[in-house]
């Protein structure tokens, strides 16, 4: 027997993906888009190796949360002053930053390593229906 390890492949190969948010729980849909990103959904997967896909989420902020955290889930960032810690909660981020929350919520489902960017990278959020990217002909992924 041969263990055979798969080989970075090239940025043409990779397959595009649409999913429309609408309505959809914030970590559910995290759940579904992360996989995708890493590369999991296909058969040559190795956690060394970046050979996921693009992943394109429309109506990124009309996802849904369930009991109160809309106003209960915080998020923080810090200015690197003393005493700089902010705290936002999720319905002011959906106002100030659409497209944070469920950013957030990815890269946190995707592994710690050298390989975050570039598959943080390959994710795009569209506030709206329309996007950018109809040339790449993306296959639309039913959840």
């Amino acid at each position: 027997m041969k263990t055979i390890t798969p080989k970075q492949i090239q940025q043409s190969d990779r397959k595009w993906y649409i999913i429309d948010a609408k309505g959809l729980t914030l970590g559910k849909l995290a759940a579904k888009v992360a996989p995708i990103l890493r590369g999991k959904n296909k058969v040559d997967f190795a956690p060394h190796v970046d050979n996921g896909d693009y992943v394109i989420v429309t109506n990124c902020d009309k996802f849904v949360v369930t009991g109160a955290k809309m106003t209960d889930k915080i998020y923080y960032k810090h200015t690197g002053y003393l005493g700089g810690l902010k705290e936002t909660p999720l319905e002011k981020m959906l106002v100030k930053k659409p497209t944070k929350p469920l950013e957030a919520a990815i890269s946190g489902m995707l592994p710690k390593t050298k390989l975050r960017k570039a598959m943080s990278m390959r994710l795009k959020l569209v506030t709206g229906t329309e996007h950018a990217y109809a040339a790449q002909k993306p296959t639309e992924i039913k959840i």
